[in-house]
């Protein structure tokens, strides 16, 4: 509170523990007493989507815990040695099978589960006969858990594109959302009197989660879709339908729409207040007495009558604008291609269009306050994580300060060169598409920065992982190399 933030505070993303819940019902209690919350507080708590996506998948897999724990087991144990993996490999090549290697995953990440699974599922011919080749692999998957996984992954698709949009590659803004949350709302509803009591079981226990965080209608999801110029209301008249009952479609329409223009109306009372106000200062400031009376007025303050009248005049004209900008905003109809050829529809920048666009005044400053919340905190957590940072056990010996300095000088020559850092874990095996992708990508880096890198550094697989390793120097040349970029 010594920052005064308590009068900055606008909206608070925090994931879906009990105790955060508490937290914040503090906090808004104490933040109301001190200022008004916006929209009466009703967008001050935002709920993690990751999160909740996170415990609806998780209900999901638990069902097959124990054949993904079998499937985990396998891949680890063709993996361990060389030795495992060619014979699995020449099992792939007999078949003439496309795809030639198994993916690890982390425990604690579904989407990284998802991938092993789909991945397995593809080798699961393989799988038998490489048991009748190896005497000590004795947990092979039935076909009977094949079909589970089968189910399963076929549902968590759905999930896993949502997943992708998310958290995004860079930061998502909030107008996103809406969709893909709608289109896994009538994958579950489609699935609930499933046939199949497997599959029936496993979407009532997703559903279940569903329905307590995103029953009710999300404003904040449905308003940042509506200041999407390629959408506005029509993205929650196509979308309400899908989630919501016949009999609550228009009712949670208004409710979206009520919330919306009075939210309008407060920025518009905001923008109102202080332009009334800079308007005041600045016209009774330039009142000055004339230099012949000043000493009559040396120890009084003088207002004309003309300062007056143009005061009332700029706070008349700011309370009554010529057009509402939303009415505005909503007739002019959809963004489209064929309103401006060189904007790409489909990964329109909501956030950088209201930045950009001239035509209104308050509405700019609402549509950036409202897009730009964050409805994840994965890129916030992902920014306090060493979980992509972890050296590998043959990186190990290393000194602590060597393996410092080789990762600021990997972050600092990304930034320099403009080379994009990659999202995905490297975390094939047997295969060359992590490399090929590695290689894409410093193909951008000038030649003369390569030639620097490759004496500094080496590219292999160790253990099956991607790891980049110290080779012929010490670390202080690429200090130097440093120097040379910069001032060569």
């Amino acid at each position: 509170m010594d920052w005064g933030i308590e009068s900055k505070v606008y909206t608070v993303s925090v994931d879906n523990a009990s105790n955060n819940d508490s937290a914040l019902r503090c906090l808004k209690d104490t933040f109301s007493r001190n200022k008004c919350l916006l929209a009466k507080g009703k967008l001050f708590h935002v709920r993690c989507c990751a999160h909740i996506l996170n415990l609806m998948v998780q209900d999901g897999l638990s069902q097959i815990k124990e054949i993904v724990d079998t499937i985990r087991d396998s891949v680890e144990f063709i993996n361990k040695t060389n030795g495992r993996r060619l014979q699995f490999a020449e099992i792939v090549r007999q078949l003439q099978l496309p795809e030639k290697m198994l993916i690890y995953d982390c425990k604690t990440r579904w989407n990284s589960t998802y991938e092993m699974l789909t991945c397995a599922l593809k080798f699961q011919d393989i799988f038998p006969r490489y048991r009748d080749r190896e005497p000590n692999y004795d947990f092979c998957p039935t076909t009977e858990d094949w079909g589970k996984v089968s189910k399963v992954c076929n549902i968590l698709k759905a999930f896993w594109t949502a997943t992708h949009v998310i958290p995004g590659s860079d930061y998502p803004t909030a107008n996103l959302y809406l969709n893909e949350v709608c289109r896994i709302k009538v994958l579950l509803d489609s699935k609930v009197d499933d046939e199949d009591d497997f599959v029936r079981s496993m979407v009532q226990k997703i559903k279940l989660k569903f329905d307590k965080y995103w029953g009710e209608c999300n404003l904040l999801m449905s308003i940042a879709a509506i200041l999407d110029p390629k959408c506005k209301m029509r993205v929650i008249n196509y979308c309400f339908p899908l989630p919501y009952p016949p009999h609550e479609v228009q009712s949670n329409i208004g409710k979206v729409r009520q919330a919306l223009y009075d939210l309008y109306d407060e920025y518009v009372q905001i923008h109102v207040s202080g332009q009334s106000g800079s308007s005041s200062q600045l016209l009774i400031g330039n009142d000055h007495p004339t230099k012949s009376n000043s000493s009559a007025s040396s120890s009084v303050s003088h207002v004309s009558g003309m300062s007056e009248f143009l005061t009332h005049i700029a706070t008349v004209e700011s309370v009554q604008p010529v057009k509402n900008e939303l009415d505005t905003y909503f007739e002019d109809g959809l963004l489209t291609a064929a309103d401006d050829l060189t904007v790409d529809i489909v990964n329109l920048d909501a956030l950088k269009w209201w930045k950009d666009t001239i035509k209104y005044k308050i509405l700019p400053k609402m549509a950036a306050d409202i897009l730009a919340i964050p409805i994840s905190t994965v890129a916030s957590e992902a920014t306090f994580s060493a979980g992509t940072r972890v050296i590998d056990s043959y990186c190990a010996s290393l000194a602590p300060e060597t393996v410092e300095m080789l990762m600021c000088a990997g972050d600092w020559c990304r930034k320099l060169h403009g080379v994009k850092k990659k999202e995905k874990e490297f975390s094939g095996v047997g295969g060359l598409t992590d490399c090929e992708e590695l290689e894409t990508e410093m193909s951008k880096v000038p030649g003369r920065t390569q030639e620097i890198l490759a004496s500094c550094h080496a590219l292999v697989f160790v253990d099956n992982k991607l790891v980049f390793f110290r080779l012929l120097v010490d670390i202080w040349i690429i200090c130097i190399s440093g120097y040379l970029w910069t001032f060569g």
